[in-house]
């Protein structure tokens, strides 16, 4: 069980007022133009013990980063990643969890675990590259 401390409510936050994925830097940033006194160590410290307890989503960027998002369903849950302005869908695949337990099974895999991200571009931002006539990326 964690301890509720005022920087992991601060950091609870902070990110309850973000839509998408944000880096420790960036959750760091935000709190401090926001007035609040933590070091960067605390946040990262916080974050690794919110994600692994399940109340943090982590997705690793491209560039190995890991970047974080409070969690609008605290289920097993899947998402979708605009690209370009990182906004991000949560959903339930209930037919791919099946496929992929019974392809686990065929190889005699059990106790599974996964994480999914789609990343594609919003509505907005695959008009915009339209509009452009290309690619957004």
């Amino acid at each position: 069980m964690q301890r509720n401390t005022r920087q992991r409510a601060a950091i609870l936050e902070t990110l309850a007022q973000q839509a998408e994925f944000r880096s420790a830097q960036q959750i760091h940033e935000q709190m401090r133009s926001d007035g609040e006194t933590v070091g960067l160590a605390t946040v990262y410290r916080n974050l690794q013990a919110l994600s692994s307890s399940g109340r943090l989503d982590v997705l690793i960027a491209a560039d190995g980063e890991a970047l974080y998002r409070q969690c609008e369903d605290t289920g097993h849950h899947h998402h979708l990643v605009c690209r370009e302005c990182g906004r991000t869908v949560e959903f339930l695949a209930p037919k791919l969890e099946n496929a992929m337990t019974a392809i686990a099974e065929e190889h005699g895999f059990t106790d599974l675990d996964h994480t999914l991200e789609v990343f594609g571009l919003c509505a907005e931002h695959a008009q915009l590259a339209a509009d452009d006539g290309g690619d957004a990326r």
